[in-house]
């Protein structure tokens, strides 16, 4: 299994790309039953970067399993591949044979920053009566 930033893997394909690497490098990435993708569409992609991605997703297809996080959902991931053909290609492949689970809840990340408010502001209170 492989855990990585979106941003960083497709960073890493397209410097495989420019140096005529890519196959090999989307081989090295079969080693992995599993590949996690953190944070997708959270940086706008470039379309060199959206057309790396959309070959690791179409690669991977029925072949080795995607795990995608992401804030986005399918009707906004047009600000990733900024095509509506590529992001129906891509979301296609995705959600074939796969499990979806959407989460509405705050992340944690908002909930600990929530918590910190509350315990200031209790402080202040607390500091100035």
């Amino acid at each position: 299994m492989l855990f990585v930033p979106t941003y960083s893997l497709v960073q890493d394909l397209l410097v495989a790309k420019r140096n005529l690497d890519l196959p090999r490098a989307l081989r090295k990435l079969d080693n992995f039953e599993v590949v996690i993708l953190d944070d997708l569409g959270y940086i706008q992609q470039s379309p060199e970067e959206a057309e790396v991605l959309f070959t690791l997703l179409s690669e991977r297809y029925e072949r080795r399993s995607v795990i995608l996080t992401s804030n986005l959902v399918f009707g906004e991931w047009d600000r990733i591949f900024r095509d509506q053909m590529a992001t129906a290609a891509a979301i296609d492949r995705l959600i074939h044979h796969s499990v979806l689970l959407e989460f509405d809840v705050l992340s944690f990340r908002a909930e600990e920053a929530e918590g910190r408010k509350k315990k200031k502001v209790g402080q202040s209170v607390t500091a100035t009566t």
